[in-house]
């Protein structure tokens, strides 16, 4: 095989309006007087993140959870202890600081009582560091018992330590992400999306993508109907989400940039560790470009099994937002206007009309589960385990946030036409076919809109496959 360009198609970043602006570096001389100030300094996203890692470690036990306020710009760090000493640290360091009731221990506790006594099919929950609370969503399938089993769970945890709220929308994974990627399986095609592109641990070219893709299917071309073009090395899920994928010609070259359509990509340089609050961009071979909000943080998801009628698939640590998704875009990017890895998309609820939730594997984990790194040699992020002062930001092993879609910023440069989708009604039916006219979605962070119409018939729960070609330069379809 001649050597191919293996293009990532990330959904383009475009026009920059309404879409995830990049917050200006601070002036380091007005920082350094904020901090000598005891007040609050202006900050990206990511330095954020980065301070609320350090002060974790400072606060200790006082520490509980922290989150990106987007209009201020600034990092606010929760502390329950009444000690000032550690509310001057907190501000000295340059946080707005906000006392609050619930330590991280005990976030921590409740969402273990959760997991211990709530753990059905179509639950969610997480630490939503902005209301100190523990936020469990429960989708449309969770009534009767079910409901009545989940309810008085949240009522045990005592008033003030955790909400429950219900999701119009069914929890599901869904298959798709930035390029589209097939492979044929026993009654029809699985189609997923290619998320970034990175260098296995033995010096070849690979990419990651969903852990429920390629448990799916073990080999995947670039087309419907064209021969296998990489082969899955590794695969996690449930547990974790993600599968590193080997191309099978050892000169594929395999840029760490995300195709934005129109010619123009966003060049990827490191991972990145999600942050509360923070603007992100998620390309999906369905559904385009789409940007939001990330709303919590090591959150579980329990997925109904697609094996088993009775099962549940629960995943842990992912990133929460309110950026749409639908069956197909599994595995694709969720990335910063910056060039940061942020997540791949494992799956959630609503569609890119109604809204909802979608959940993402950490990219950081991926990597340092698989020891892969970024594109050619690219930094494999901060690692798992660290969020960056994030994923504990919410204090607990389960963090959840809020979902509603965030309103979409046309990206423009994005892909043109990703026609076909899949229908993706029916549990675990894996075989749907059916076209869906994708046109390019919308929060391009390079380029200039395109009106992300159409999409999947996404009914049914956990439907992975469907079939469907589409022009989408930038996008691997799937149903996941």
């Amino acid at each position: 095989m001649p050597k191919r360009k293996a293009a990532i198609a990330v959904g383009g970043v475009a026009a920059l309006g309404a879409a995830a602006l990049l917050l200006p570096n601070a002036n380091a001389s007005q920082d350094k007087a904020s901090e000598a100030a005891g007040t609050a300094r202006t900050l990206k996203a990511a330095d954020a993140s980065d301070l609320a890692a350090q002060l974790q470690k400072l606060l200790g036990g006082a520490f509980a959870g922290s989150y990106y306020d987007s209009t201020r710009q600034q990092l606010v760090v929760n502390v329950v202890s009444g000690d000032n000493n550690v509310i001057v640290q907190a501000k000295k360091a340059g946080a707005a600081v906000r006392e609050v009731s619930n330590s991280t221990a005990e976030l921590r506790a409740a969402a273990g009582t959760l997991k211990k006594e709530a753990t059905v099919p179509g639950t969610a929950w997480a630490v939503d560091p902005r209301t100190n609370k523990v936020v469990v969503t429960a989708d449309s399938t969770v009534t009767g018992t079910r409901w009545n089993q989940v309810e008085s769970t949240v009522k045990s945890l005592g008033p003030g330590m955790a909400t429950l709220k219900k999701s119009a929308g069914t929890f599901r994974t869904f298959v798709s992400g930035g390029d589209a990627i097939f492979s044929q399986v026993q009654g029809g095609s699985v189609r997923c999306s290619l998320g970034f592109n990175v260098t296995a641990s033995d010096g070849s070219p690979a990419f990651l993508t969903a852990g429920h893709c390629g448990v799916a299917a073990k080999q995947w071309s670039d087309s419907e109907t064209g021969q296998p073009i990489a082969t899955v090395d590794q695969a996690t899920f449930p547990g974790n989400d993600f599968s590193l994928v080997k191309y099978d010609d050892p000169n594929t070259q395999a840029p760490s940039e995300v195709n934005t359509g129109n010619g123009q990509t966003v060049q990827i340089t490191q991972a990145a560790d999600a942050t509360v609050g923070e603007n992100v961009f998620r390309m999906g071979s369905t559904t385009g470009l789409h940007d939001g909000q990330v709303t919590g943080l090591d959150a579980t998801v329990n997925f109904q099994s697609e094996t088993d009628p009775n099962g549940v698939d629960t995943v842990n640590g992912l990133i929460q937002t309110d950026v749409c998704a639908e069956p197909g875009d599994s595995g694709g990017s969720l990335f910063t206007q910056d060039g940061g890895a942020v997540g791949l998309t494992s799956g959630g609820s609503g569609d890119c009309t109604s809204g909802g939730e979608t959940f993402f594997q950490p990219v950081t984990a991926a990597l340092q589960a698989t020891g892969a790194t970024l594109g050619d040699g690219g930094a494999a992020g901060n690692g798992a385990g660290d969020e960056a002062g994030a994923g504990d930001q919410a204090g607990a092993g389960d963090q959840a946030g809020a979902g509603d879609q965030a309103g979409t910023a046309d990206p423009s440069a994005s892909a043109g036409d990703q026609s076909g989708a899949g229908d993706q009604s029916g549990a675990g039916d894996q075989s749907g076919a059916g076209a869906g006219d994708q046109n390019a979605g919308s929060a391009d962070p390079s380029g200039a809109g395109g009106d992300q119409s159409g999409a999947d018939d996404g009914s049914g729960t956990g439907d992975q496959y469907g079939a469907g070609t589409g022009d989408g330069s930038s996008s691997v379809t799937g149903t996941h």
